[in-house]
């Protein structure tokens, strides 16, 4: 059965005009290549406030931390601070990049399982709500620094509560054998409470749990819950952070959780426990990924009789690492050609110099895609502009943010020039 690209997997704001071409945010998908070139990120903002609204909805003013990793640029960390959210950053650059939004150092929270010296004298110096801590190492790197004589943070430790998610094992966190936080199941998540209640170099506020990301099976949170209640309850500490890890859709077919489903699914468990501690949690993808599509130029079209077909975009890997590091799957459609049934197969590759640059194993496509075509992929908004790269030296990708028919470039596309800018021959 053949079918056009579901709206569903679209942003809020899509729309096919009269002629069927896609519009997002009011503006063409078409124009919008036209004028920033390809590869290139539409992201809608209407879509990104309206999950950011339904987050605080569910959870409260403050209550929501934004995982940054998921996408982060300034326009973003506004954005999400603007709608009432935290942010977590979990490197100095991310950090870096929230501060010089003018987002308050005390809006941010600092993850990481390797936070180095100087990362840790950053965030305290800032000031930042509170830090999120990892390991024993890192203690003792708290406490050297408040030998310095540096400011008392407020510290959340990371519990890892052996809960195993239905994810890919690369972003699955939540087991036992994990690189993240104090194991709950041989005592090192007491030992950990038991360190930071008496140190004086850091303030004990609460403990946190992430169990993976793009988390579909919602018993899998509600497990989570129960298991960090009963450590947490006895502790009466004022927070209880239990991360994120809520998936998305991305092909059709798939099917996950809302945010308030999610968020009733959390809070119910809490309160089926007991629990009186204020309960915050850090989505990202749930907030970002449907609200952007990725446009790119069809540059080959290569028919190989009796095996397949091969399409060429100008991007690939450099700007969506998933389906090469996860086998992630997405769907494609034509924006000039919208609603057409998409009844031919291809494989949609990259452009990068690896046989395993492939976007989409037999996409569904249209009849008729040829050379010089605008393909768009949705989706794509957590984790692609994030974890890009310049493999090959291909430069990365410009953002756009679009609303009320207006475009506004947020991130400008790399030049050659920018290749150089560390390079010192």
């Amino acid at each position: 059965m053949t079918t056009s690209i579901p709206l569903g997997l679209l942003p809020d704001t899509a729309t096919i005009a009269a002629d069927g071409s896609l519009e997002i945010g009011g503006c063409s998908l078409l124009e919008l290549a036209d004028t920033y070139g390809t590869p290139l990120f539409v992201y809608d903002e209407t879509h990104l406030r309206n999950r950011c609204r339904e987050a605080v909805e569910a959870f409260g003013y403050q209550n929501v931390v934004y995982a940054t990793k998921a996408f982060l640029c300034k326009a973003m960390a506004k954005l999400a601070y603007e709608e009432g959210l935290l942010l977590d950053v979990a490197t100095g650059g991310e950090l870096h990049v929230a501060l010089s939004a003018g987002v308050p150092a005390d809006a941010c929270t600092f993850h990481g399982n390797n936070k180095s010296l100087s990362e840790l004298r950053m965030a305290m110096t800032a000031g930042v709500r509170q830090i999120v801590v990892d390991s024993f190492d890192e203690m003792d790197r708290i406490d050297s620094l408040h030998g310095e004589g540096l400011p008392v943070p407020n510290v959340v430790l990371r519990i890892t509560p052996g809960v195993h998610a239905h994810t890919h094992e690369f972003i699955a966190t939540g087991q036992d054998d994990s690189k993240f936080g104090f194991n709950l199941g041989n005592g090192d998540a007491m030992r950990a409470v038991e360190r930071a209640r008496a140190a004086d170099s850091m303030h004990l506020l609460g403990v946190h749990c992430h169990i993976g990301s793009n988390v579909f099976a919602a018993s899998n949170f509600a497990k989570a819950a129960e298991v960090m209640a009963s450590f947490a309850i006895p502790l009466d500490l004022p927070e209880l952070v239990l991360g994120g890890g809520l998936g998305v859709a991305y092909t059709v077919g798939e099917e996950a959780p809302t945010i308030s489903q999610w968020g009733s699914v959390l809070l119910d468990a809490c309160a089926a426990m007991g629990v009186r501690s204020r309960i915050s949690v850090e989505p990202g993808r749930s907030i970002v990924a449907s609200a952007a599509v990725t446009l790119y130029s069809v540059g080959t079209v290569k028919e190989i009789p009796g095996i397949r077909t091969y399409i060429a975009v100008d991007g690939g890997m450099s700007d969506n690492p998933r389906p090469v590091l996860y086998g992630s799957g997405y769907e494609a459609f034509l924006p000039r050609a919208a609603s057409s049934e998409r009844t031919e197969t291809a494989h949609l590759v990259g452009k990068h110099c690896e046989s395993g640059d492939v976007l989409i194993l037999d996409a569904a496509l249209p009849s008729g895609v040829v050379v010089g075509d605008v393909l768009a992929t949705p989706v794509t908004g957590a984790y692609g502009h994030s974890m890009g790269s310049n493999y090959n030296k291909v430069t990365r990708p410009a953002v756009v943010f679009v609303a009320d028919g207006v475009a506004r470039l947020v991130v400008r596309r790399e030049t050659f020039e920018d290749l150089l800018a560390c390079d010192l021959g």
